[in-house]
């Protein structure tokens, strides 16, 4: 049973422009399923620095990054694991007795992933923190022949020179076996009607990846299905990359069936 919430609590967070509720309800439940000390809460905030600060001074033992702070975030950290380094990228930090260290835990998700997968050309739209993570998983894994879209020319570039990619500032009709998108488009909020690929590109490919966890079902996801095409859900993705966070700050890995019900409660 969970200790009741006292002193010895340890406080794990997330930090994104906008919060949503599928970390705290899968960490808390995890919590709860193997009697753990901890608890989680998400967090939005307007002083990054400020809130860094915080996570050292309280002993905040691990904190979820998301848009827009997985760049922002590196030079208030102490030291960056490989995964994070290689993508300049950071999704997790943990604080160990106020070290704090920046991990990428969307990287090895992803790469779990999509490591069934053809390796075919792609078309990914995204240039930011979680874009970075997904391209390269893919680049790393063996993917070919890539094409980054993105109208930020300076990240767009940037990005797909590092990965020996194309770039292109609009997709406009360009096809490619698999579409990814890493962009908000399709996100709860004022962007969750948005197609991030048209009717078009989605009846040529083959494979559709969207990294948006919420809703699950995007207008996406819903396309592609629908012209019966493999897809790959931001769901899956924000399974895989918080049960790596929750092993990284509790030291324990918990079942098959105890991940499985924690996915299920943070969905429903």
């Amino acid at each position: 049973m969970k200790p009741p919430i006292g002193p010895a609590t340890r406080l794990c967070m997330s930090l994104a422009a906008r919060p949503g509720t599928f970390g705290s309800r899968f960490h808390n439940h995890l919590y709860a399923a193997l009697g753990l000390d901890y608890v989680y809460k998400a967090f939005t905030t307007t002083d990054l620095a400020g809130a860094i600060a915080g996570i050292r001074a309280l002993g905040i033992r691990g904190c979820a990054v998301s848009m827009p702070f997985k760049e922002d975030v590196i030079p208030l950290l102490d030291a960056l694991r490989s995964s994070a380094a290689a993508i300049e990228s950071v999704n997790t930090i943990v604080n160990d007795d106020g070290h704090l260290s920046g991990y990428n835990t969307d990287y090895s998700a992803v790469a779990a992933l999509v490591q069934p997968l053809a390796r075919r050309p792609f078309l990914l739209r995204g240039s930011g923190g979680m874009a970075k993570a997904v391209a390269t998983a893919m680049v790393d894994a063996g993917f070919a022949g890539g094409t980054i879209v993105a109208r930020n020319a300076a990240r767009g570039p940037a990005l797909a020179t590092k990965l020996g990619c194309d770039w292109v500032a609009d997709a406009d009709e360009r096809t490619a076996p698999i579409l990814v998108n890493v962009t908000p488009l399709g996100m709860t909020g004022a962007d969750q009607d948005a197609l991030a690929f048209t009717p078009a590109q989605i009846a040529a490919a083959e494979v559709v990846i969207d990294a948006v966890a919420r809703p699950v079902d995007t207008p996406l996801l819903r396309a592609a299905r629908s012209a019966g095409k493999r897809v790959v859900t931001g769901a899956a993705i924000a399974k895989l990359q918080a049960l790596e966070q929750f092993v990284l700050y509790t030291g324990v890995t918990p079942t098959d069936e105890q991940v499985a019900a924690a996915e299920a409660f943070a969905l429903a």
